[in-house]
């Protein structure tokens, strides 16, 4: 009996022993990896340069081109590549970072914030800012980089210790039926000059796991449903009602026709947020869907693009979809909002304004009542993708019935066609105070309405 009772405390005792040694470890961790201080601070400033030469970037290894079985190679610079990590790093993790490139070596800092600690009162070593600070130096190798040393705050990881890591999580990707291609794809990564070349073998199997990868199983049924509503509301009879009572006359550039007749974008928004109230659940991701599934729609692509599954859903008719009469404001208006449902504003802005430009560079021109367009378009995808998904406003509009006039001002009046001369000449260019002026009054008219109002 004593034996016994002298194992049973042993063993309580051994696994009191392990709880403490296990929380003073977790603790130890804490305390060094947590600082109070960001390492790197500063959220990235995208421009219409920054876009312009991501679009050639993309241009340049469109996998559409692309034979399988060869090598290709993609270029990028040390400014492109510190950007683009940088604006990732702020947009999912709130923080920033920072990307050096020198010969054969590649040095990269970061930081995030934390969300609130639970219990911070019982852990009053933590820091009251939390950040999680990275200092990471990566050098070439045959294949991919390996790490020469990695810093996560005041705890020094061993270099050997994070490339067993390294290679441990690259090899169950590679095992992954679902990463596996994109995996392999990767050949080589080095570093010369400042710039970082990726060598690449495509293959067949990669764009479909890629794609898949980048749109959850969740976000791809609730797309579906979008779908499946949109295929309603653009067959016969399917408009639903609305305050507006018929569509408006097809007008301006890039505007659409089709013998089934245009449809009004504010009848679409309502028939898909529509069912977003109705299906209720998380409104920001349902309202995501719904504008991602609307902007592929309106300008005329499939959904295939970024969910293979989708080449086999029921496919909306094809109607011509306008904003103010206009379809290149509904075009203009879509994609600025999906922009900013899934990337944030200063992408959506930055993407619109490089079009512009682009126009007035030899296109239809530059043209403010476009800007207009793109910046309710915003608006609205920030406002539907909200800290309460816009639920709020959206719900009181659908129950009175949306107009275009809801979504758009009035920008008739609103200089267009400006081919790049005639643009520097009577504003400036980008920045200068006329356009300032200009921009300001724009975004004047889009807070006067109800819809945006704050």
């Amino acid at each position: 009996m004593k034996t016994a009772l002298w194992i049973v405390r042993s063993l309580l005792l051994g696994l009191l022993g392990l709880t403490v040694a296990l929380v003073v470890g977790v603790g130890a961790v804490l305390y060094f990896a947590i600082d109070s201080a960001p390492l790197v601070s500063g959220a990235a400033s995208l421009t219409p340069a920054h876009i312009e030469r991501a679009k050639r970037l993309l241009d340049r290894n469109d996998p559409r081109s692309m034979r399988p079985g060869v090598l290709r190679t993609i270029t990028v610079s040390e400014e492109d590549l510190d950007l683009a990590v940088n604006y990732l790093v702020n947009r999912f993790g709130n923080g920033s970072s920072k990307i050096e490139l020198a010969d054969g070596k590649a040095h990269a800092r970061a930081s995030v914030l934390l969300p609130p600690i639970p219990f911070k009162p019982l852990i009053p070593f933590i820091p009251s800012s939390r950040y999680i600070n990275i200092d990471a130096a990566l050098g070439e190798t045959a294949v991919l980089p390996q790490f020469d040393h990695l810093k996560i705050g005041q705890l020094r990881i061993p270099a050997f210790i994070a490339n067993r890591i390294l290679r441990a999580t690259v090899a169950r990707l590679q095992r992954s039926a679902d990463y596996g291609a994109a995996t392999d794809t990767i050949k080589n990564v080095s570093s010369r000059n400042g710039m970082l070349s990726v060598v690449y073998e495509w293959n067949d199997t990669v764009s479909g796991q890629l794609a898949a990868a980048l749109v959850p199983v969740a976000d791809q049924l609730r797309m579906q449903a979008y779908q499946a509503r949109l295929v309603e509301l653009t067959g016969p009879g399917g408009q639903p009602a609305s305050r507006q009572s018929r569509p408006p006359t097809v007008s301006g550039r890039a505007a659409q026709a089709h013998p089934k007749g245009g449809l009004p974008l504010s009848s679409v928004v309502q028939g898909l947020f529509q069912l977003s109230a109705e299906r209720g659940g998380d409104a920001v991701a349902e309202n995501r869907a719904a504008i991602i599934v609307l902007a592929f729609y309106v300008n005329g692509k499939g959904l295939g693009a970024i969910i293979p599954a989708a080449r086999h859903w029921p496919v909306p008719s094809l109607r011509g979809v306008t904003l103010a009469g206009r379809g290149d404001f509904s075009q203009h208006f879509t994609i600025s909002a999906a922009l900013a449902a899934t990337a944030g504003s200063p992408l959506a802005d930055a993407v619109g304004l490089y079009k512009e430009i682009d126009d007035s560079r030899g296109g239809s021109g530059f043209s403010f009542n476009d800007i207009a367009a793109d910046r309710a378009g915003t608006r609205f995808g920030e406002l539907a993708t909200g800290p309460d998904g816009g639920m709020g406003k959206i719900k009181r509009l659908l129950v009175a019935g949306v107009r275009d006039a809801d979504l758009l001002p009035e920008v008739k009046d609103l200089p267009e066609f400006m081919q790049e001369v005639e643009f520097n000449r009577r504003y400036g260019g980008i920045g200068a105070p006329a356009y300032t002026k200009m921009m300001q009054d724009i975004e004047r008219r889009i807070a006067a309405l109800p819809l945006y109002r704050n």
